[in-house]
């Protein structure tokens, strides 16, 4: 009898997981485009045009307005808005492919795969595309339309189809798979891990996590990839912002551009980034668990008594 209310047992939907990290995402874009913009100048910076976080900030500021520090502030909260609904969902249903048939339990090597599966689903289907135009329209200095190549996301990518075709808007797709793949099998590990060793909480018990409970567990989980990732978000970012029209590429793919990138401008340049990476990430993942924590908590105590998490 417990076997059968147990298989009966109700559960939070996809839908609401998908949800939850789609609003978490909106959330997150618009409180940390700054430091995204700040990451993406910086990675790009070869000639030492910039002298640290603040002197980069500042730098924009002074000469494009503070309106440029939310450059490309509708594609990433677009991006972040599908891909976290892609990521929530996607792990969810892989988390469910992983259990073990029996007990009904996950264990940590399938937690590990169906984050990393989550991840480089995301890296393939939304992210790469959207960090394109993102990061191109970031690169350009100033804030006046007739002066920059790229007039809005829709121009931009428009333009980008139509010289260096459809395949152009997935230039840097081997590193961000490696890139998404890693960090989202860290982090979903890393969350559960300290959700249970901080607050007790495991999935399934019906605990709801207060926002700030949610916020050190988030923030704590979004820490290690970004050290672990910075290269491969270096030779993206690269990757991503040079275009054909310019005449012949520098970087002809991960593996050369790795190599070309430490040749030339050493070991440390491979972490370019890495300071405003952890502005942004870990204090992402702080905002956009807070929000989907509270969501799908809402929705259990509304319409489901004692559903799994």
């Amino acid at each position: 009898m417990a076997e059968e209310n147990s298989k009966n047992k109700k559960t939070i939907p996809l839908y609401m997981k998908a949800i939850s990290g789609s609003l978490g995402g909106i959330v997150e874009a618009s409180c940390l485009q700054p430091i995204d913009v700040i990451k993406t100048r910086l990675q790009l910076d070869r000639a030492g045009s910039y002298k640290g976080i603040i002197h980069c900030g500042s730098t924009i500021i002074h000469h494009e307005g503070v309106r440029a520090l939310w450059k490309g502030l509708t594609p990433f909260a677009t991006h972040l808005t599908l891909k976290y609904a892609l990521r929530m969902g996607s792990n969810a249903i892989l988390q469910t492919a992983f259990k073990d048939s029996e007990t009904g339990k996950l264990s940590p090597q399938g937690r590990v795969m169906a984050g990393f599966g989550a991840g480089v689903l995301e890296a393939l289907v939304i992210v790469t595309p959207f960090e394109v135009v993102k990061i191109r329209l970031q690169q350009q200095r100033g804030l006046s339309l007739e002066l920059l190549r790229y007039k809005g996301p829709i121009h931009c990518a428009r333009l980008i189809v139509r010289e260096e075709g459809i395949l152009g808007l997935w230039a840097g797709a081997a590193p961000t798979v490696m890139r998404n793949g890693t960090n989202q099998a860290a982090m979903f590990t890393a969350k559960n891990a300290f959700d249970t060793m901080l607050w007790k909480k495991n999935e399934g018990d019906g605990q709801v996590l207060q926002p700030w409970q949610s916020m050190i567990s988030g923030f704590l989980a979004g820490t290690a990839g970004p050290i672990c990732t910075g290269p491969f978000d270096v030779v993206k970012t690269r990757l991503m912002a040079q275009s054909k029209s310019g005449g012949e590429l520098k970087y002809r793919g991960m593996f050369h551009a790795i190599s070309t990138i430490y040749t030339e401008e050493g070991l440390r340049a491979l972490w370019k980034g890495l300071i405003p990476r952890l502005m942004r990430i870990p204090p992402g993942q702080a905002i956009m668990w807070a929000v989907a924590d509270q969501i799908i908590g809402f929705y259990e105590k509304t319409y489901l008594t004692n559903a799994p998490l």
